[in-house]
């Protein structure tokens, strides 16, 4: 793996909040019926925001949405690069997912390779009667046609940039910040 340096802070914890709030504003919006809705964070950092998300519109309609999280990892197209023994953190849905609409969330859309993964691995859990994408982050170089109904954000980026996303839950500090690989 390539080193990267950081290049800038994009996001602070107090602008990830707002835009979460924004993001739950936006999806209470678009939403016609919140007892049929359901989020799935997938791992690792779509499952905080899932859950942010939720407690946000919890608070806001005193409607409790069910938040599943999915692990995509046997689902990858390039499992056979990652290892021999791939690390499986486990999908966990709670809740029958066919005739719900799910709104899959993810910290950053790159080429939608994960979120295609996401997909084949939810519809093993039944028939949801649509699926919405909701991303903190899009930074573009789509390599399938995968768009986001909800993005928090759009940062252009080149391919050697990344998009570091880090929430509390997992990596004890809250920040997006943007790095570059260095040779």
């Amino acid at each position: 793996m390539s080193a990267t340096r950081e290049k800038a802070q994009l996001m602070s914890a107090s602008e990830m909040d707002r835009t979460l709030v924004r993001l739950a504003h936006e999806v209470l919006e678009k939403s016609d019926n919140l007892e049929n809705l359901a989020f799935i964070g997938i791992r690792r950092r779509g499952v905080p925001m899932a859950e942010r998300i939720a407690r946000k519109i919890e608070s806001l309609e005193n409607v409790r949405i069910p938040v599943g999280a999915i692990d995509i990892t046997l689902y990858r197209d390039d499992l056979s690069t990652i290892g021999p023994k791939p690390v499986v953190a486990g999908t966990q849905i709670d809740f029958p997912v066919t005739g719900k609409d799910v709104i899959l969330m993810d910290d950053v859309l790159y080429t939608g390779r994960t979120v295609r993964a996401a997909l084949d691995a939810l519809f093993e859990h039944g028939r949801p009667a649509r699926v919405h994408l909701l991303v903190l982050i899009d930074r573009g170089h789509r390599e399938l046609p995968i768009e986001a109904q909800f993005v928090g954000r759009k940062v252009p980026t080149s391919s050697r940039e990344i998009i570091e996303v880090k929430f509390q839950e997992i990596d004890g500090v809250e920040k997006v910040m943007l790095v570059e690989k260095v040779d």
